[in-house]
């Protein structure tokens, strides 16, 4: 026998044994009816320890893609000390109802608290546990202020309206109709193969079709899809799935967000957490959490050293379940606090290839340094980022024609889904968009001087950009990488804006073509990096023309209801001179931030209303 087969042998005893051991010592209730006040019942499965002297805390999930896939978690934690239920939502797996997604889990959670807290195996504590449609169930029970609900720990979570599923800064994504057929596909419901999403998604993009034929090009129309259209700005519609200012003023419960740097769910997550922080009282704020590490959405539950196509050194990597078991022990069971969690805020230094922590965004000592953009020097063809003024009338225009299908046929080249929802986050990509911007005029690009020594970049970027355009209405994007030495495009961070949301996400307000207007990017991913020595910063600002993101065809219309015959192709120019100073202001890290903080100018940027 080679050595391979007795590695693979030995490791499938190993397995095989603990699975034998879980299985002995915890019993599983399958099948199990939770009333809702309307009558309703949900599907649900519980794990309890065989042995089990006196009552137990309760964790349980809220899960859109079938209660018997954590299974495993539901083991695990029940061999060690806590009952565990695993509960479909309304309309999916085993549960009654139908699913309306984001409309009833809040209520219903509520409900399934009360419930667990009421059976006699249970001691009144609960708890709650589950990453990005999961994570979000337990920010919207917790709205309800179920009494018995102890803490939540919401992974990558979702932010419906304006963050994650089903749209990114009021911009929709196709993505979602692959999303509603895994919903289905988990419930045991027919669904489709994911390849055929990426043709249905190119044929839409080829052939200039209107974005709400989208669901129809699959066969049926999907009601979830139909309603989520018909709300295109931030209205009451979404406001109800998630927490009010009041409701996170009242929340005081401990709470554990964990996201990553390249989650695609990453500005879902920090618009809760965010939100909590600023409008919670001093006592709250102090009770709640936070781990950013180098993950993409998979990588948060369970981290791994490689990410979008780079790699990091072991540090990054924890144990999510010991974690989430300690945070339980602290919080439902008088334990000792996670030793992780040495202050509220944990996040990791890319590049510098460690955890750093702060007690709170704020707390992270950098400084906001703005580079203006500028024309491109003597004999070059890029633009300048720098910390000198223009002093020039200059600008810059490219052209965003949205029958050009150019772009999309090298994302069908690439294949397969993108790494982040609003298609950002790999390296290839990042090289991909100037190449657009270069080759087919679409863009803008913007390069620093090299850094003279490594710097830490640690928070989130703005940028203000005055513009103009000749259309009523447009879409633009801003990517900011590091260029390395020998040429490496990494990027860091990403934002998008739809031209009639630049004031405000819940009204919009057309454009007035040729008009010279100010603009603010304030929505960009948290990240962290050490930039090495040498290495420049690029940014890129384009207009998406993309099989992944909904396409804006420029009329002023109903963006969903726009097609190929309503395209109008948009000039836009960028200004930065003495009167139009467009710029981006990066969050650097004072080198000796680590010796004294109480020196450093924290950088605040408040989220997007």
């Amino acid at each position: 026998m080679n050595r391979l087969a007795v590695i693979l042998l030995t490791a499938s005893s190993c397995y095989l044994q603990a699975h034998a051991d879980e299985t002995q010592a915890v019993s599983v209730e399958k099948s199990v009816k939770i009333p809702m006040r309307d009558g309703v019942n949900l599907g649900a499965t519980l794990y309890k320890p065989k042995e089990m002297p006196k009552p137990l805390p309760v964790i349980f999930c809220l899960t859109p893609y079938g209660a018997d896939f954590q299974a495993w978690r539901g083991r695990w934690y029940a061999k060690r000390g806590y009952l565990v239920a695993t509960v479909d939502v309304r309309g999916c797996g085993h549960s009654e109802g139908t699913f309306k997604p984001f409309e009833n889990d809040g209520r219903d959670g509520h409900d399934v608290v009360e419930w667990l807290a009421r059976q006699p195996w249970s001691n009144g504590k609960v708890g709650m546990f589950g990453w990005s449609y999961l994570g979000w169930c337990q920010w919207s029970t917790l709205k309800e202020f179920p009494p018995h609900l102890e803490t939540i720990v919401p992974t990558v979570s979702t932010y419906p309206g304006t963050e994650g599923i089903p749209k990114n800064r009021n911009i929709f994504l196709p993505y979602v109709m692959s999303w509603l057929n895994e919903v289905n596909r988990c419930s045991g419901r027919p669904s489709l193969d994911n390849a055929v999403f990426i043709e249905k998604k190119f044929e839409m993009y080829r052939k200039h079709l209107p974005f709400n034929a989208f669901d129809k090009l699959h066969g049926e129309t999907s009601p979830a899809f139909q309603t989520w259209l018909r709300h295109p700005a931030v209205d009451p519609y979404w406001d109800a799935m998630n927490p009010s200012v009041e409701d996170y003023a009242r929340i005081d419960k401990p709470i554990l967000t964990i996201t990553g740097h390249f989650d695609s769910d990453q500005t879902g997550a920090m618009t809760h957490y965010r939100r909590h922080v600023r409008h919670a009282s001093p006592e709250a704020r102090k009770r709640h959490y936070l781990i950013i590490g180098p993950w993409d959405h998979a990588g948060a539950s369970d981290s791994k050293t490689m990410n979008a196509g780079l790699t990091f050194d072991k540090a990054c990597l924890i144990d999510n379940l010991a974690l989430h078991k300690q945070w339980y022990d602290w919080t439902l069971k008088d334990g000792e606090k996670p030793e992780f969690l040495k202050k509220n805020v944990a996040y990791y230094v890319m590049g510098a290839e460690q955890w750093k922590y702060a007690d709170s965004l704020e707390a992270i000592p950098t400084i906001p340094v703005k580079l203006y953009l500028g024309p491109p020097g003597k004999g070059a063809t890029l633009g300048t980022l720098s910390k000198e003024r223009a002093s020039l009338s200059t600008s810059a225009t490219y052209t965003y024609d949205p029958l050009d299908t150019r772009p999309g046929k090298l994302e069908m080249k690439e294949g397969g889904e993108p790494d982040s929802y609003n298609i950002m986050q790999t390296n290839a990509r990042s090289r991909r968009y100037a190449m657009s911007a270069e080759r087919f005029g679409c863009g803008l690009i913007y390069h620093s001087d090299p850094f003279l020594e490594s710097t830490e970049l640690t928070g989130y970027v703005k940028l203000v950009a005055w513009i103009s355009v000749d259309v009523p209405d447009t879409d633009f994007m801003a990517t900011l990488h590091e260029i390395t030495p020998d040429g490496t495009s990494i990027q860091l961070t990403d934002d998008a804006l739809r031209a009639r949301y630049r004031e405000s996400r819940r009204e919009e307000k057309l454009v007035t073509p040729g008009e010279i207007t100010r603009y603010e990017f304030k929505q960009f991913w948290f990240f962290s990096r050490r930039i090495a020595k040498g290495s420049r910063l690029r940014l890129v600002f384009w207009s998406p023309n993309s099989i992944h993101l909904q396409k804006n065809y420029n009329s002023g219309g109903v963006v969903a209801e726009e097609s190929g015959k309503d395209a109008r192709t948009a000039h836009i120019t960028l200004y930065h001179d003495s009167n139009h100073p467009s710029y981006i202001e990066i969050p650097v890290v004072k080198p000796e931030a680590d010796k004294d903080s109480r020196e450093a100018e924290p950088c605040s940027i408040e989220p997007y209303e």
